[in-house]
């Protein structure tokens, strides 16, 4: 199992960089799919044309996303918890993502950096 953190640079409030992350509609234009995403703990979401799957574990408006991912069978819980920090002009989005499946880490981390988060600052760049 692997961990991956980063940061990225979001041109919009925390506030308006959490509702792009929770509101489905909001989802669905950046990204250009489809997602199942109720902003409440303990519901279970789906993004990316269900590539992404896993439930809400902890929310804090305007600061925090916490989920599970899931990986099929895996015995320990795959965590991605989402930070938002506000900046003079920006928001500072720092992403841990934590016990990633050793054979599927190059892949996450690419789908991180070159399709979620990238569609993601292009979304605020705009």
């Amino acid at each position: 199992m692997k961990d991956y953190k980063s940061y990225y640079e979001l041109k919009t409030t925390p506030d308006q960089a959490y509702l792009g992350l929770t509101n489905p509609l909001t989802i669905r234009l950046w990204s250009g799919e489809e997602a199942e995403f109720e902003a409440e703990i303990g519901k279970e979401f789906s993004m990316f044309e269900g590539n992404i799957t896993g439930i809400i574990i902890g929310l804090e408006p305007g600061y925090k996303i916490v989920q599970q991912w899931f990986f099929g069978d895996q015995e320990e819980a795959s965590v991605v918890t989402m930070i938002l920090h506000p900046k003079k002009n920006h928001t500072s989005l720092e992403l841990r993502h934590t016990n990633i499946p050793d054979d599927d880490y190059e892949n996450i981390v690419d789908g991180w950096n070159e399709v979620f988060m990238s569609r993601l600052v292009e979304f605020y760049d705009e």
